[in-house]
């Protein structure tokens, strides 16, 4: 039995506990928001490329100033957050993320795409590890492994994000549409933020027998937990490894190898992307049922035979439920990652993993193209599975350090 489920109820004080509810309902909006938002610009990058008149590469070029502005914010917020505090800093990068989606269709040039897509990304990659830093201390203070609840938030954010921007292109202009997102944002803003920046960040609960407490009673060194917060954030890195490869490959994967019409071969990455949502709205009860170490041990397990099933079935469906399975596999291992990163080093631990899980899924879709052209697309999304293997080997490797 974890030694979570050991806790009493009554663990928070109840003045406090109402203190920390409305924190959470803060910070749950602010993931959803981030979702909502970079998944309305996603679907319409067609729309700007067009407009912009760029090359596929010239586009590429382009949107790589979202993954540079985020790794580079990613690695500074860390810092900015120890000196100002999570709470302010989520809210200044929420404000920047609203304004700056507004920028892409204003520019006329892939050059200029790609300099506001700098100033984007940096606000992604800021309100990525400031929010997250926010989350670590409530699920600290909380003694609850409510983490994955604030993932699913953003899956959610993200569908619907992605669901109203399709339904919208045909009728409203990239400008308008990203206008829209950008006044919906700093309302979101206006109402979370003002309640986050109410609410002191909650100091760190007397050491007692919730997993945060074993890296100290272990005895592990500075320079240790360093290590430990690399280990973790590759454990992010498989998970987001796998995220992107599906985003990008999974829909031509059905409709080139298996022959899916074009509907059905999108819906590939939406049972994916399901499932996942799925996975993380139901991880608290799975934590507390199984502890961290068993929960990423099993979900990489599980998302490894879903992966094989979905790269190297020979139908349709088969395929399409491994693309579920690998979903609720790896639900809920970047969640767990972040959390004990953050639970080892602070703000700077988010960071480090955070950077490593975008490098990840940054590295996917690429490395998936490479190996299509070397071995067959099949082969290469396997290597997802591989990857997932990886990460519950992890779990067991760090099952003492990560919590039962």
């Amino acid at each position: 039995m974890p030694l979570i489920n050991k806790l009493p109820s009554h663990s928070v004080v109840p003045g406090r506990s109402h203190d920390l509810s409305r924190l959470r309902i803060a910070l749950t909006a602010f993931f959803a928001l981030d979702g909502f938002i970079f998944a309305g610009w996603v679907v319409r990058i067609p729309a700007i490329k067009e407009q912009t008149n760029a090359s596929a590469s010239d586009l590429g070029l382009a949107l790589l100033g979202v993954s540079a502005g985020a790794v580079i914010t990613m690695t500074l917020t860390g810092r900015l957050c120890r000196r100002y505090g999570s709470h302010p800093v989520t809210v200044v990068c929420a404000v920047l993320l609203s304004l700056s989606v507004a920028l892409p269709p204003l520019t006329h040039s892939a050059p200029a795409l790609g300099a506001v897509l700098l100033v984007f990304g940096a606000a992604y990659g800021g309100i990525n590890v400031a929010f997250n830093s926010a989350a670590v201390d409530l699920v600290a203070a909380l003694r609850r492994p409510i983490m994955p609840t604030f993932h699913a938030a953003f899956s959610l954010g993200g569908m619907i994000g992605a669901g109203l921007g399709g339904l919208v292109a045909g009728a409203l202009s990239p400008t308008r549409h990203l206008l829209g997102l950008t006044l919906v944002g700093l309302l979101v803003t206006a109402v979370a933020g003002r309640a986050l920046l109410r609410q002191e960040p909650p100091a760190p609960p007397e050491r007692g027998p919730w997993p945060h407490a074993e890296p100290d009673r272990d005895g592990a060194r500075r320079g240790g937990r360093r290590g430990l917060v690399l280990v973790f954030g590759l454990v992010a890195l498989c998970t987001a490894y796998g995220e992107g490869a599906m985003a990008d490959w999974g829909a031509l994967h059905l409709q080139q190898d298996l022959a899916a019409s074009s509907g059905v071969a999108a819906a590939g990455y939406s049972c994916f992307a399901l499932a996942m949502t799925i996975g993380r709205a139901t991880g608290t009860t799975l934590l507390e049922r199984l502890g961290r170490a068993r929960t990423v041990i099993t979900g990489g397990t599980v998302a490894t035979a879903g992966m094989l099933l979905g790269s190297l079935a020979p139908s349709v469906w088969a395929a399409l439920i491994g693309f579920a399975v690998t979903g609720l596999g790896l639900a809920n291992l970047f969640p767990v990652a972040v959390e004990r990163a953050g639970a080892l080093t602070g703000p700077s631990g988010v960071a480090v993993a955070s950077t490593l899980g975008y490098g990840g899924m940054l590295l996917g879709p690429p490395s998936i193209g490479f190996m299509a052209d070397w071995f067959s697309l099949p082969t290469a999304l396997t290597s997802v599975a591989a990857l997932a293997a990886v990460a519950a080997v992890i779990g067991v490797t760090t099952r003492r350090t990560m919590g039962r």
